[in-house]
């Protein structure tokens, strides 16, 4: 008799289809904006409703890019086996789970402050208008980035309802780092976005200059994150963390060189701890700040 019940297999199709492990690419730096902000804990209802509206947004992102890029996917080999071309899930189910989603981050921002409401029509237009970018334009990578630095920022404006120069220091952090790693995965695309006529840096530059600019990337980002220090007087901790991610940055970009998908994919993984690092350096930070 199979222990696992339909309803278990259904949540689990549902958490391969949006990747939700991913959430951990934003929300720890969500978390840690709303930390600066407060100075310290901001009270557990900012902290539900920061969770809402990040899981929310990153679930409808991910819903609408994969029900909008379904046929592309069912024709690229590394993408045919997802939830949508694969049968497992309907378009239908994706179309519900984005405006779920949207629910959510909705009422997250209705409910924290007047500027976290005014601003809802611009993050549903930037996570609706993705995943067609690469439509059109090789810049997609970094409207990924700021789409998902917005969450950086986001975890500030909760808290204060106004925008400051440590707000924009980690959406600018966060947006260079995606972008950085997003050219690095657009590397295992590049024969088929060529052959479709998809854009992206890898397939517009060629894969010597994607990794160029993808570098630069990740530069721009470590001084952003490095401004967040000299601006938030944040103890030893956050330097470590800094430290760390300097050296996870480093990692990716020397292994990727090796152009095997295998490497490309396990130093993309590699990203996963980045958001954690600076989350615990910032708590750290906080907590023994001067």
């Amino acid at each position: 008799m199979n222990v696992e019940t339909p309803r278990h297999a259904v949540v689990a199709r549902y958490l391969a289809f949006v990747k939700f492990e991913h959430t951990l690419f934003a929300l720890p730096f969500a978390y840690g904006g709303m930390l600066l902000a407060a100075g310290g804990w901001p009270g557990w209802r900012v902290f539900v409703l920061v969770t809402m509206a990040m899981v929310g947004a990153r679930s409808a992102a991910m819903a609408l890019n994969r029900v909008i890029d379904a046929r592309l996917d069912a024709v690229n080999p590394r993408t045919r086996e997802r939830e949508i071309p694969a049968g497992r899930l309907r378009r239908r189910d994706g179309l519900l789970l984005a405006a779920v989603g949207l629910v959510l981050l909705a009422v997250a921002g209705a409910l924290l402050n007047p500027l976290t409401l005014a601003l809802l029509p611009v993050a549903v237009l930037f996570l609706s208008l993705y995943p067609y970018l690469k439509r059109f334009t090789w810049l997609c990578h970094f409207w990924l980035g700021a789409t998902i630095g917005a969450a950086a920022a986001g975890g500030w404006i909760a808290v204060t309802g106004a925008f400051s120069l440590t707000a924009v220091a980690l959406w600018l952090a966060v947006a260079s780092w995606i972008a950085g790693f997003d050219i690095i995965y657009g590397v295992l695309d590049l024969r088929f976005d060529r052959r479709v006529g998809l854009h992206s840096i890898p397939a517009r530059f060629g894969v010597r200059r994607a990794l160029l600019v993808s570098a630069a990337a990740h530069l721009v980002s470590f001084a952003a994150l490095f401004g967040v220090l000299l601006w938030s007087r944040l103890g030893w901790p956050y330097p470590v963390a800094l430290a760390g991610t300097a050296a996870v940055l480093l990692y990716e970009q020397i292994a990727v060189r090796r152009l095997e998908p295998a490497v490309v994919l396990r130093s993309f993984n590699a990203n996963l701890v980045v958001g954690l690092l600076i989350l615990l350096g910032i708590v750290g930070g906080l907590a023994l700040r001067g």
